[in-house]
């Protein structure tokens, strides 16, 4: 894959449709309306998963987790008033060993 051209595409984050569109360039046998369905069937997958309190993990790439977080004080930075915050899951990313050291390489 052509990182130039990627690098290009971006201002400052990747979205959905801009990496639908690299599918579609990257993949000649797919349609427009394909590598968008893929892309988004992909995400989809990914998102139910967590949902459902299942990890996601993505071999070269990192992993998504799901952490549960107890209820807490918490304070309005502006009035200082104190606010309950309440239990809530949150999901978490690691990136691979692989990954990282890409990024390193990337910046050195």
């Amino acid at each position: 894959m052509d990182t130039d051209a990627l690098d290009a595409e971006t201002d400052t984050a990747l979205t959905k449709a801009q990496l639908s569109a690299i599918v579609y360039r990257e993949m000649s046998d797919l349609s427009k309306s394909d590598a968008k369905e893929m892309i988004d069937v992909f995400f989809e997958l990914i998102a139910s998963s967590l949902i459902a309190g299942r990890d996601v993990k993505l071999s070269s790439f990192g992993s998504f987790q799901i952490r549960s977080k107890a209820p807490r004080p918490g304070r309005n930075p502006r009035t200082g008033a104190a606010i309950p915050i309440g239990a809530r899951r949150v999901v978490t990313f690691h990136a691979s060993h692989k990954l990282k050291d890409q990024m390193q390489a990337k910046h050195e």
